[in-house]
């Protein structure tokens, strides 16, 4: 048996022990990390690259993540001809909003609202933002849409 606290990496066929947990029991049948999302594209690395420097503004020492989802919708907004946005503005207003105005908070989760123009008709998006530690028990956000998990 594993106990998460001091390995938070669980293996196929380790069984979580940890009084409390919500997961105190069970059996991991598979595992699929951070990294892994990350090299599939599921997740967009954003503490990386041309927007590292803004996730550090806001969020230092975290690893900082967006879903596939919210990295197209930026990508869109990007590419619209009639507006003027770039992808740290708009990265920006994301991260800002998601700590400045939240509208609904709960067991390390917030959902916010931006508004990005340049996707269509809609501007005002709601998203949520997940508080987590990654595998090795760092912490990291990962922003995505509020369906997504």
């Amino acid at each position: 048996m594993r106990d998460i606290s001091r390995d938070p990496t669980p293996q196929p066929g380790d069984q979580i022990h940890q009084p409390g947990h919500p997961l105190d029991g069970f059996t991991v049948i598979s595992v699929y990390t951070r990294a892994q999302a990350i090299a599939d594209g599921v997740l967009a690395d954003a503490s990386t690259g041309d927007l590292a420097e803004v996730s550090r503004q806001h969020f230092p020492s975290v690893h900082v993540a967006m879903t596939a989802a919210v990295f197209a919708l930026i990508e869109q907004a990007v590419a619209s001809p009639k507006h003027a946005n770039d992808w740290r503005g708009v990265w920006h207003d994301i991260l800002h909003m998601s700590r400045a105005c939240p509208v609904r908070v709960w067991q390390g989760r917030r959902l916010f609202r931006v508004i990005i123009t340049g996707t269509g008709r809609k501007r005002l998006h709601t998203l949520k933002v997940i508080s987590h530690p990654d595998e090795t028990g760092r912490p990291c956000l990962t922003i995505m849409l509020p369906d997504e998990d």
